[in-house]
């Protein structure tokens, strides 16, 4: 864990046009809307509303940049999967995500975000094999795991491995907002991915 003195929004970006001129190394965090997004980037930053925990899902329609001690870049973006999304804004999330993971040379990683209590969806599991088909490394994070009774854990995270068909060097990290558990597991695999190599 490290310790964050400055946690900021560089810009909601619409499109590439928007994005942040920067050398800093970004990591992508993406999930589902109302998977505990807003409030993981909450914990882990040890800030209470750096992002804006909604109760609206999937009102982020934008790729929100957030300067971490002017070091490292989190890319948080919109949550996907909401019931009411129209074909025209799926589009546009498609092609944004494809411009971002396409041309992005600062990316260093995904981190997708999935809730412990249910099983991945197609949308998950697409969002991963995104970042694999342009060789971007991932792990994986299970929120509210504070929501799940000691019995069905082992069960669950491992419907989560079989499901999203993790890899070896593909971490699961069980995380809750709540009782602060896994943050210090996020920051290890978050500072790996910020001090590795560019992709491309």
């Amino acid at each position: 864990m490290i310790t964050i003195h400055k946690a900021e929004l560089v810009i909601s970006a619409p499109d590439r046009h928007s994005w942040p001129e920067s050398d800093l190394p970004e990591v992508v965090l993406a999930g589902r809307s109302n998977v505990g997004k807003s409030s993981l980037i909450n914990t882990i930053t040890q800030r209470k509303k750096l992002a804006y925990v909604g109760n609206t899902p999937g009102k982020t329609r934008l790729l929100n940049f957030f300067n971490l001690n002017d070091q490292y870049m989190l890319v948080d973006v919109p949550g996907y999967g909401y019931a009411n999304a129209s074909k025209t804004m799926l589009k546009k999330f498609g092609e944004m995500m494809e411009d971002y993971f396409a041309e992005r040379t600062q990316k260093r990683g995904l981190l997708l975000i999935v809730d412990a209590r249910h099983k991945p969806t197609e949308d998950d599991r697409l969002m991963i094999d995104f970042a694999r088909y342009y060789d971007l490394p991932c792990f994986v994070v299970a929120t509210k795991m504070d929501k799940l009774k000691r019995s069905e854990i082992k069960k669950n995270l491992n419907v989560i491995k079989e499901t999203l068909l993790l890899r070896e060097e593909e971490v699961l990290i069980p995380f809750s907002s709540e009782t602060k558990q896994g943050v210090d597991e996020v920051w290890d695999e978050l500072l790996k991915l910020f001090n590795s190599k560019p992709i491309h």
